[in-house]
């Protein structure tokens, strides 16, 4: 196996001079060997998970305390009883239990490449012999600056993005691309939105965030304007121009009611929680249009989008980069980060913190964009688009064969959607009882996913595209069968 460091990792020593030991430490061949000597072996446990299977039944007794003992910590139980083993061969992950089931949601989406892909494991083998776990702002090896120029690198080629700041969650990601829109914009302190957005669970987010039960009993600390999401229904309904026409006409009435005040429009170009729905290009930049004459600054958050649509960046799938002000990402590259164009590079103070990750992330987050820009994953017949339409011709037969499953909601055009990697489908009229008591039936029959979106509700489909062979969705689905005829009774 070809080694995953890279010259990037660190700066280049004075010529002439010795490296530092740090350097020979990493190139010893002593450690060399013994990385790929572990390598081997956990590539060896991994061959052995080929199949979904059931828990073993000696096992019980034991996986039943972790469950006890995870819900005591929590406060409350789990979601799903899972909990990992630590091994897994791509879209198979092996459960405590001794069970297998597919991943169809990749940890919403950090896992796309898989559990226990042996050139990741390698490259946080050779991260994990640093001299600290943890890298802070103040303090730090090479490695985040390794990461932010791998990522501004591929930011850059269409977009006018050109500084990154590292944060240790999407939310806090997030947070500081809030600070970097207000000081540019002071005293503007409103916010744009889209209805049905989601943020993170900060105090903050969650006032932004368009979902009651995420900010329950929490006092609502953002001025939010909100903006209604393109609705292909509607527009076809009533005609796209019409429909790019009234939400344009609804922006000016905003900013008119509240003249400079605004200082951002958080744009998901395509949204996650609220229910995997794509947008569209001339309605964004329709928006946009009116955000730059207004000089409100225009935020992308992608930190559940990014690598997932059928171009490795959101706003250039739609073709938006020149707009976009500042923006965020996350989940798939391990490590996030708020971009900003040079207008947008705070004043110094702005954005500190303790951590910015671990060295360990930030090699194998530098590894996975690395992979997403060498591969064959982009364009129209990249293995984004191939695997989604693998998956809606999975969902159309089973439609077929179980229409009773499928009752037409008016909300939708199809029952099988989403965009790229971001696949969602609706059974039983996207009832949210029927959708959720599904969830838990399909992992029972070995598949792992969840639902989105706000009513109607759908079964979500995050998988790790990095590994997916496009001749496994048929297995896959026969186990999402049995648990939908499970709940259909």
């Amino acid at each position: 196996m070809a080694s995953t460091t890279s010259s990037s990792a660190s700066p280049v020593s004075a010529s002439g001079s010795a490296q530092p030991l740090g350097r020979q430490l990493a190139a010893s061949p002593a450690i060399d060997a013994a990385i790929k000597s572990i390598v081997a072996e956990v590539k060896a446990k991994s061959a052995q998970i080929t199949d979904v299977r059931g828990p073993n039944p000696g096992l019980k007794e034991s996986y039943d305390a972790l469950m006890a003992r995870a819900a005591t910590v929590r406060g409350r139980a789990l979601l799903y009883p899972y909990i990992g083993s630590g091994l897994g061969n791509g879209a198979l992950v092996e459960l405590a239990d001794g069970s297998v089931k597919w991943d169809m949601i990749s940890g919403i989406g950090v896992q796309f490449f898989g559990h226990s892909d042996p050139e990741l494991i390698e490259a946080a083998l050779r991260a994990s012999i640093s001299d600290t776990i943890k890298q802070g702002n103040l303090q730090a090896n090479f490695e985040p600056h390794a990461f932010s120029e791998v990522l501004l690198a591929e930011a850059a080629k269409n977009s006018k993005l050109k500084y990154a700041y590292l944060s240790t969650s999407g939310c806090m990601a997030n947070e500081n691309a809030l600070k970097v829109c207000f000081q540019k914009h002071y005293p503007a302190r409103r916010i744009l939105a889209f209805n049905d957005c989601f943020m993170g669970r900060s105090m903050m987010m969650a006032s932004i965030g368009d979902s009651h039960e995420g900010r329950v009993g929490l006092p609502i600390v953002a001025d939010v304007d909100y903006m209604p999401f393109y609705d292909e229904v509607q527009a076809e309904g009533i005609g796209q121009a019409k429909f790019i026409d009234r939400a344009v006409g609804q922006l000016a009435q905003y900013i008119a009611r509240y003249p400079g005040q605004h200082a951002c429009f958080i744009f998901e170009l395509a949204q996650g929680e609220g229910g995997f729905n794509p947008g569209r290009r001339d309605f964004f930049k329709a928006l946009m249009d009116v955000c730059k004459s207004q000089k409100i600054a225009v935020w992308d958050d992608e930190i559940q989008t990014f690598g997932r649509l059928p171009r490795m960046f959101a706003y250039e799938y739609y073709q938006l980069g020149e707009y976009v002000d500042v923006f965020c990402i996350g989940k798939m590259t391990q490590v996030c980060a708020t971009l900003y164009t040079e207008e947008y590079n705070p004043k110094p103070g702005l954005l500190s913190g303790t951590f910015v990750g671990e060295g360990v992330s930030f090699e194998v987050g530098r590894r996975v964009i690395e992979r997403l820009r060498d591969g064959d994953y982009y364009g129209e017949n990249g293995r984004i688009e191939r695997n989604h339409a693998r998956f809606k011709e999975q969902v159309k037969a089973l439609a077929s064969r179980r229409p009773e499953w499928f009752p037409k909601v008016p909300e939708i055009s199809d029952f099988a959607g989403g965009v790229g990697g971001m696949m969602r489908f609706t059974p039983f009229g996207g009832k949210k009882d029927k959708v959720q008591a599904a969830c838990k039936a399909i992992f029972e029959a070995g598949v792992v996913l969840f639902y989105c979106g706000h009513g109607p509700y759908h079964l979500r489909v995050l998988p790790p595209l990095g590994v997916m062979k496009e001749e496994d969705w048929p297995r896959v689905f026969a186990c999402i069968e049995a648990g939908l005829a499970k709940v259909a009774g």
